[in-house]
């Protein structure tokens, strides 16, 4: 035990150490990374959004970046499955803990998102962001097009987001078409994957069904993402909800007809070659979860992402 710790999140000498923690104990950062507010040095960072007063169903989104955290614990400190390889042996990744909101004010939550977001982004480290409802990707979307311009959007999700609103509106359901409208989000590189419901306008967005994906391989909707996106910069997010509820019951609006949590992982898996900027997690709702089915499908997906972006760090890096 002499060579072994414990609260890696916080007695961490090294951003790109491994844990020893056992899963059931230490502090729950996620995958143990080190809790700091340093951005000096850091390659990606993981930041929690605490926010769900944009739910138009179940409320509760508030609490998945502390489930999709404490459910990464299960990660272990052997190369990450399918990626073969320690993700932070070469990436140095800390965990910046969450956004400070006021909960009596909602109005100033979006300008606070962007504010910290904005900060985190001049450091010049990749961000992913565990939410929280879909709401908190708007000002998200915005503090990454200042910094990158406009983007191609890949959404996982059930719903299409592009329902019109006043502008003034905290709704998770009308953030894509804003993006669109502000010139955010590019809509003819942008593609949408799971859909399962109607929305009045897809703003040319291209629409991947629930039912196309059942019927297609996930060679073959990884290519279609590929071949649509291209070579353009592009923000990534995944409404935990695209999954069907049998494999995400902790969300607040399930939709069933869904795919698996492995058809998708292996969607993700091929989407190295996409130029990633900027990425979320969102809608995990763990009161509505049963064993943390739901918290350990979104970290697996969060982990997915980091697997990405360390491949390509360690191709540009020759390593």
């Amino acid at each position: 035990m002499a060579e072994k710790s414990i609260d890696h999140a916080f007695t961490a000498k090294s951003r790109t150490s491994a844990a020893s923690d056992p899963t059931f104990a230490g502090a729950l950062s996620f995958m143990r990374r080190r809790f700091t507010k340093d951005l000096a040095g850091v390659d990606a960072v993981i930041w929690g959004i605490p926010f769900d007063a944009a739910t138009s169903n179940r409320p509760g989104a508030r609490f998945g970046p502390q489930a999709i955290r404490r459910a990464s614990a299960i990660f272990d400190n052997d190369p990450q499955y399918p990626f073969q390889r320690d993700l932070f042996a070469d990436m140095a990744v800390i965990d910046y803990g969450d956004c400070l909101l006021d909960y009596g004010n909602h109005q100033k939550t979006p300008a606070a998102i962007e504010a910290q977001a904005n900060v985190i982004l001049d450091s010049g480290a990749f961000l992913l962001t565990l939410g929280g409802d879909h709401y908190v990707t708007w000002p998200l979307l915005k503090a990454h097009a200042a910094k990158h311009g406009p983007m191609a959007l890949v959404q996982f999700d059930a719903h299409q987001d592009t329902w019109l609103d006043d502008e003034g509106r905290i709704d998770h359901g009308s953030f894509v078409a804003r993006a669109v409208r502000a010139g955010i989000v590019d809509p003819a590189r942008s593609i949408q994957v799971g859909i399962r419901t109607h929305a009045p306008e897809d703003f040319g967005i291209r629409l991947v069904y629930g039912h196309e994906v059942e019927e297609m391989t996930a060679a073959e909707i990884a290519r279609m993402i590929l071949d649509h996106v291209g070579e353009t910069p592009t923000y990534l997010t995944f409404d935990i909800d695209c999954l069907d509820p049998a494999f995400a019951p902790g969300t607040g609006t399930p939709v069933a007809g869904g795919p698996s949590s492995a058809k998708i992982l292996s969607v993700l898996r091929r989407l190295g070659a996409l130029d990633i900027r900027g990425a979320d997690v969102v809608e995990v709702a763990p009161a509505y979860d049963h064993a943390d089915i739901t918290a350990i499908a979104g970290a697996t997906v969060a982990m997915y992402m980091l697997g990405l972006r360390a491949e390509r760090r360690a191709t540009a890096l020759n390593f």
